[in-house]
């Protein structure tokens, strides 16, 4: 990529957002000064070694350090100048380009997808599209499917920098001649092999923030998606591996459906909420971040792209003086829902849970083996889908949620392994000066509660629940 930088001006927003793409995109960069000629020729080649030294600075830790920076004017004088004004550098800059310039392998497999910038149509042979082979190859007579139009053509005739040709490949640029239709109709977009890409209403992605991008992402939260050609607004959810998976190796190009993912109300990161909470949980004080995450993309309309395209996600309704990276982040797209339905006939497959977490306090105990409990459940709650559900007391005993108690949102809890004498030391201790406090004044009440150094027993309750499973089953491992 080149990247154009105003000399009098620097570095600007869009700059910024370029290089950010560049990096996402593109392998080798050159950096281009321009407007050299707006400098004072005293002072000029101080002004472009200085400037040039700030575009080393900026550029130190980006994968384009050290890339080549030239100094031009492209058009001195401006757009008014005479076309007798020679630029100044431009031959330099062409060296440059030419020792920068390496051979792609370009293989001619697979289907033939095309990205065209432009379309017009000549008077008695038929609309021309132009634009770069990104993959495959095509030839005279093939049938090429047009997927915005919903159309197949056949290729009338084509050619390559005005020479015509039979054939071409990934890689090169061509234009090519079609059976007539409204050029208007399709200024930029993509060509294809009949059938080969697909569009979409939804999309699983694999994705990195971008470290210049203020603020969390958050999941539920819209952003403008870029695939390929088209920008679409879409809602993400974000999710990453199960804890216990977070150092596992990164799978590149596939999603894999049969393992369990955590739902994160946003995506994980050094300075995320929920990394800090993880951090207070882990003993170490490090935070604990997955190798790899994913989101959830809705579009709200559908977009045609092929398999493992690039994806880019931006705010780009932010306001552009605002001196702030618009891109937030960008990952490949791994899986697409072509179904309208998907809600119904797709997402049911994708394990992403929740983790549940409630807790309530033990009312008093019945016997060796069972206590009542209460404030785990509101008082309209159906307990019994809860029945059969295993809690833990806060003095260590195991329990199994038996049955509802009362009309109040109480419950029964069976310990089968029965209660620890201590623990039925102190529950019966804390409903005693309960009830003894109950018959005294008030006063006295107050003064037991200091003196009561019987903490209350809680109960906690731990399940998950699969976001997309229209049951809404509690499972417990």
């Amino acid at each position: 990529m080149m990247l154009v930088i105003d000399v009098t001006k620097g570095m600007q927003t869009q700059s910024a957002e370029c290089l950010v793409i560049g990096q996402i995109a593109c392998q080798k960069m050159v950096v281009v000064l321009n407007k050299i000629d707006l400098l004072p020729e005293g002072k000029r080649q101080s002004a472009i070694e200085k400037m040039t030294k700030k575009m080393q600075k900026t550029l130190e830790n980006t994968k384009f350090c050290g890339c080549p920076i030239v100094a031009v004017a492209a058009k001195p004088g401006g757009p008014e100048a005479p076309e007798s004004e020679n630029p100044l550098g431009v031959s330099e800059l062409i060296e440059v380009l030419k020792s920068q310039a390496y051979l792609p392998s370009r293989d001619p497999s697979g289907n033939f997808l095309m990205a065209v910038d432009h379309c017009f149509s000549i008077k008695g042979q038929g609309t021309v599209m132009t634009g770069t082979i990104l993959s495959g190859s095509v030839s005279l007579g093939d049938n090429v499917e047009i997927p915005a139009l919903k159309v197949t053509k056949k290729v009338k005739s084509m050619q390559m920098f005005h020479t015509p040709v039979t054939y071409a490949m990934q890689g090169d640029r061509v234009g090519i001649c079609v059976t007539q239709f409204d050029p208007k109709l399709l200024e930029r977009g993509l060509v294809c092999t009949p059938e080969s890409l697909h569009t979409i209403h939804a999309a699983i992605i694999s994705l990195k923030k971008i470290q210049y991008f203020r603020g969390a992402l958050q999941t539920k939260a819209k952003f403008h998606i870029t695939v390929g050609h088209e920008t679409v607004m879409g809602r993400v959810m974000f999710f990453s591996p199960a804890p216990a998976d977070f150092n596992e190796e990164i799978q590149e190009n596939a999603f894999d459906f049969e393992k369990d993912y955590l739902y994160q109300e946003e995506y994980l990161s050094k300075d995320s909420k929920s990394s800090e909470e993880n951090k207070e949980n882990d003993q170490s004080g490090e935070v604990q971040l997955p190798r790899q995450q994913w989101a959830l993309l809705e579009f709200e309309k559908p977009v045609t792209c092929p398999k493992l395209c690039l994806v880019i996600g931006s705010k780009l309704d932010t306001d552009i003086h605002a001196n702030t990276c618009r891109l937030a982040f960008h990952g490949v797209l791994l899986q697409g829902m072509e179904d309208k339905n998907y809600m119904e006939t797709f997402l049911p497959k994708l394990k992403v849970y929740k983790l549940k977490h409630k807790e309530g306090q033990v009312e008093r105990v019945m016997d060796d083996y069972s206590v009542i409990g209460r404030s785990l459940f509101k008082k309209e709650t159906n307990i019994q889908i809860f029945v059969g559900l295993k809690v833990k007391l806060s003095t260590g005993e195991d329990g199994v949620i038996d049955s509802g108690f009362g009309q109040s949102g109480k419950f029964k809890i069976r310990i089968p392994d029965g209660l620890k004498p201590e623990t039925k030391t102190l529950l019966t201790a804390a409903s005693k000066k309960k009830s003894k406090a109950g018959k005294g004044d008030a006063n006295k009440e107050d003064e037991s509660s200091k003196n009561d150094s019987a903490q209350p027993v809680t109960i906690t309750l731990l399940f998950k629940r699969y976001v997309f499973d229209t049951q809404k089953k509690m499972i417990q491992s």
